[in-house]
Formats: structure tokens, sequence, C-alpha cells
């Protein structure tokens, strides 16, 4: 179990690691060993999220959810399997982190009279710019 919150933990079968050959520079090590880590976690169908934690990390991952509503992190920064494997952890351990949290509830607010006022004169002033910009009748 991998313990997110104190409410909220994920059990290490709802998670899915394949590995896979890392892109860009590494010389030799890069083209014979698999050292980066596709994470695979279903959203939709884990038990372990509530209903509206699932529904913010769906909306947090943006381009990393399949249409099938899996969530796939990729790590390959580091040039150790294990090193990758525990970074695509710690950021899904992150994510669904952010998703838990539940956002604050904004309060309408109404602008005071003085920031009011302050508008009305920027507007009149404003106004007295452009109208000094027209061209001079000849009367």
């Amino acid at each position: 179990m991998i313990r997110v919150t104190p409410q909220i933990s994920i059990d290490d079968s709802e998670i899915e690691e394949s590995f896979v050959r890392a892109s860009g520079p590494g010389g030799q090590n890069v083209n014979k060993v698999s050292t980066a880590v596709q994470l695979r976690f279903d959203v939709r169908r884990s038990p372990s999220l509530p209903n509206d934690v699932a529904i913010r990390l769906m909306r947090l991952a943006g381009s990393r959810l399949t249409k099938d509503g899996v969530l796939v992190l990729t790590a390959q920064s580091h040039r150790s399997q294990a090193d990758n494997r525990a970074e695509a952890l710690a950021r899904l351990v992150a994510l669904v982190a952010e998703a838990a949290e539940r956002p604050k509830r904004r309060l309408a607010t109404r602008p005071t009279r003085a920031s009011e006022a302050r508008r009305r004169e920027a507007k009149s002033h404003r106004g007295a710019v452009k109208s000094r910009r027209r061209p001079v009748s000849g009367d």
C-alpha cells in the first residue's frame, strides 16, 4: 500500500509498471538497457480514490490521461531503473495528493467605494484626453 494522505492509500496491484528504453543521450548504455519507466494507473476504475478526488485528478493529469481514464507517467531522467521507478511513484503520489486537496470556495465580494470612485475618475480622465484629440471646430 502506498500512503498518499491519511485517508487515501493506493494498492500496489493498481499500479502497472513497464520498462522501456530511454531516449536522449547516454551512449551505449541507452541502447542496451531499459531504464525508463512507464507507470500506468487507472484513475476511473480505482477503488482507492473517492469520486471527487478522481475527477480532480483527471482534470490535473491533462494530456497524461488516456481516453480510457488511465494515467500514464514516464520517468527517464536517471540512469538507473530503480531511481526512475521511485521518481515515477513520487510524481504519482504528488499528483494524487494535489487532487485530494479541496479547492477553496470563492467568496463573492464587492469593490470598495474608493476603488469605484478611482475607476470612475480614471474613465473621465481618459475620456477628457480623447476629447482633446478631436479636431478643433471652425466656429
